[in-house]
């Protein structure tokens, strides 16, 4: 969850309607999002990560109005034409190809309002840009420069520059090395041989792209207009971010103009014409179980509406990342109405339970000795890969995660395990647990079967013959064969073979990492595929 902090002054300064606090706190939730805590004229609230449009106290507030009849339907801004050139050079599109921009005239800088752009500006760097890989965003006192700007690759010595927070100029590759941010993010420009950087038409440095901004730009209180770059890998998260920083500048007044950026082919940027999508007015009733208005529901979650007979014909703003199917308007379409008013329905159809497919694996493992756990299916590139010493695969991403920890699916369950062996490294040895769990290999969810024990006393012998074990008490007989895999030791480390078949591995799992798992004794791993050994009986 993300958490949105506000003063309870600045919001309703927002909303433009004076409503009671204790009114306000009562029907936040009912946009759906979450009460965190209320201290004093303080208040917190959880946002899902699927709406970074309410990542800032000015995208509720804009929810807000709409969902309290004070603007319902589309909010439209008006946004100028493009005086503004931003050209694209070839150079640049080998190291991160896409930029888009605007202008933010007559905005009004105070302690509420940059506060809630640069966490705006981070909360987007982390769930969209992926902690800006795919997606960055510079924010600059446009009085400052002169277009038009150029965005150019240029080698890491080529230009100096005084970059945000410092007063000594640093050329690109001693940013990386010295400056903080540069020490953060020098991993998304690792191997390149030129690096991303943003100038005016003098040759004064806005931004080095994802990294840092030069200091001639930065915002303070006397910043009048704005200018905002987005840059990035992946191009709808980069107009993605922009539809979303811009239009929450303009809710505080701030008046857009767009830019025109010089690419390929030309292009003025944001682009904020609404998206259409059509949803059949009786899939709504269906999916809901009540008779509802539901052209009166969306337009309280912000969407313009057309009824045509059987259908409603939506246009939704195009800050509105999250919607991408009818399905996720029946969901804006329920919550308009309100949960609370959707009365409560038996069940229709009287079932009964089947047995459980999985118990023998289950009643095997506590027979071993081993206990049960369960652990996410989101995890992180850096336990299973940086932890585990292995070289980084393919892996499902998440488009929006949680957080950095929660951002793929995970490949395999042994990492997660040794994260439950590090949580519990203060209770006595020896600890054994196993789960049975999804994952997701070369694009394909497959159930397996893991266990870990790590003891003062434990080796690659006993690991084999627990695996022995359980493949003995599913009718295998177990071959086995030297494996390499560098979170195990080498030479302790083997692929488990049924009929010929490979369908796991174990071993003794390597110092190094154990002890990046902050654990201190030996221990052992396996996997196995769970459904390999289901698959006969």
């Amino acid at each position: 969850m993300t958490i949105v902090t506000f003063r309870y002054e600045d919001m309703i300064s927002l909303i433009g309607r004076e409503i009671e606090k204790e009114e306000l706190i009562e029907k936040i939730p009912m946009i759906g999002v979450g009460l965190e805590k209320v201290d004093g004229n303080e208040i917190s609230i959880e946002v899902f990560p699927n709406r970074p449009d309410m990542f800032s106290v000015e995208g509720i507030a804009r929810a807000l109005r709409a969902f309290f009849g004070i603007e319902k339907g589309l909010k439209k801004y008006d946004a100028e034409d493009a005086e503004v050139e931003l050209i694209v050079d070839k150079s640049v599109k080998g190291v991160r190809p896409y930029i888009v921009g605007c202008v933010i005239r007559n905005v009004e800088p105070n302690d509420e309002s940059i506060a809630s752009l640069m966490e705006l500006q981070e909360k987007l760097h982390l769930s969209i840009g992926k902690g800006r890989k795919k997606m960055a965003i510079g924010v600059h006192d446009f009085d400052k420069v002169e277009p038009p700007f150029l965005y150019k690759g240029v080698k890491p010595r080529e230009i100096k520059f005084v970059p945000l927070g410092m007063e000594e100029e640093l050329s690109l590759d001693e940013i990386l090395e010295k400056h903080e941010k540069g020490i953060e993010y020098a991993h998304i420009l690792a191997g390149k041989e030129l690096y991303p950087l943003l100038v005016d038409k003098n040759g004064n440095v806005l931004s080095f792209p994802p990294i840092i901004n030069g200091q001639l730009t930065a915002v303070n209180y006397a910043t009048k207009n704005v200018f905002i770059d987005v840059t990035g890998t992946d191009e709808n998260a980069v107009n993605q971010a922009l539809n979303i920083i811009a239009t929450s500048l303009a809710e505080r007044g701030g008046k857009i103009e767009k830019v025109k950026v010089i690419d390929e082919r030309e292009k003025i940027t944001p682009d904020l014409t609404p998206f259409k999508n059509e949803v059949k007015l009786d899939y709504v009733r269906k999916i809901i179980g009540i008779d509802l208005d539901v052209k009166n529901a969306l337009e309280k979650m912000g969407h313009d509406v057309v009824i045509e007979e059987d259908k409603a014909i939506v246009y939704s703003p195009a800050w509105r990342t999250d919607i991408l199917h009818p399905v996720d308007l029946i969901e804006d379409a329920a919550i308009g109405y309100g949960y609370e008013a959707i009365p409560f329905t038996l069940p229709k159809h009287v079932t009964f339970g089947s047995s459980f497919e999985y118990r023998k694996i289950h009643d095997t493992m506590l027979g071993l000795g081993f206990d049960e756990v369960l652990t996410l299916s989101l995890s992180s590139k850096e336990k299973e890969f940086q932890k585990m010493e292995l070289e980084e695969k393919d892996v499902v991403e998440i488009a929006n995660p949680i957080s950095s920890h929660h951002s793929i699916v995970r490949p395999s369950l042994i990492p997660s395990l040794l994260e439950i062996l590090s949580s519990n490294r203060h209770n006595d040895l020896p600890q054994s647990i196993y789960e049975l769990g999804d994952v997701v290999l070369n694009g394909m969810q497959k159930k397996m079967l893991a266990g870990v024990k790590i003891a003062a006393k434990t080796g690659f012998t006993e690991c084999k013959s627990i695996v022995e074990a359980i493949l003995r008490n599913f009718g295998y007989k177990m071959e086995v064969e030297e494996e390499k895999n560098n979170a195990f030791m080498e030479g302790r480390c083997a692929s488990v073979l049924a009929g010929g078949e490979k369908i796991g591995y174990f071993g003794e799992i390597k110092p190094s990492v154990i002890t990046a798992f902050q654990l201190e004794y030996p221990v052992i791993a396996f996997e196995i595929d769970a459904s390999f050994l289901l698959s006969s009986k």
